[in-house]
């Protein structure tokens, strides 16, 4: 059994209309359902005590395909500032062409930037920006890469399994 696609990506936000704004405005990336659910779920599911919670849920399609979902709670609970290395999701990626047209575009839309555009030791180039709660966003131009993983991603995935990072899918007891 495989998955067939990544499907979505979920973040909590103190104010719905202003993230499904942030997200249209700044990436193209429209709303395509909205849902609100009802307290005794919110309750129950979600695991939030009080007298009278809410909870709307937004999808925000991404171009090229996946998907963001907005939850937004009443009552709401601080944020937690993201540590790189605390367990659990630290970020979202977006995959772009050049990086520095797009910081300079983030900018004049105001946006947090959280990092300058940085090359990696592969060439690719990235930087950090942060959406209206803090959530951090991060853009990538893969460059030489874009093609490889597109096309040639399944291929690869296949012949770096049985090579040189093996030792990863062995079980956990085998794996030094």
């Amino acid at each position: 059994m495989r998955v067939r696609s990544f499907s979505h990506v979920a973040i909590t936000v103190s104010d719905f209309n202003e993230a499904v704004r942030f997200y249209w405005d700044v990436f193209g990336a429209p709303v395509v359902g909205v849902s609100d659910t009802p307290p005794e779920r919110v309750r129950e599911f979600f695991g939030v005590d009080a007298a009278a919670p809410s909870c709307k849920i937004g999808w925000v399609r991404v171009p090229g395909g996946a998907t963001i979902e907005i939850f937004e709670f009443q009552p709401q609970q601080p944020p937690l500032e993201v540590v790189w290395n605390r367990l659990g999701t630290t970020h979202i990626s977006f995959n772009v062409h050049d990086t520095r047209k797009w910081h300079d575009y983030l900018v004049g839309k105001g946006v947090e930037i959280v990092s300058p555009p940085e090359k990696s030791p592969h060439g690719h180039t990235f930087f950090f920006v942060k959406d209206p709660d803090g959530n951090l966003i991060e853009l990538i131009d893969n460059k030489h890469m874009r093609a490889v993983l597109r096309w040639l991603g399944p291929l690869g995935g296949v012949v770096f399994r049985h090579t040189m990072y093996k030792k990863y899918y062995r079980p956990r007891h085998q794996a030094l």
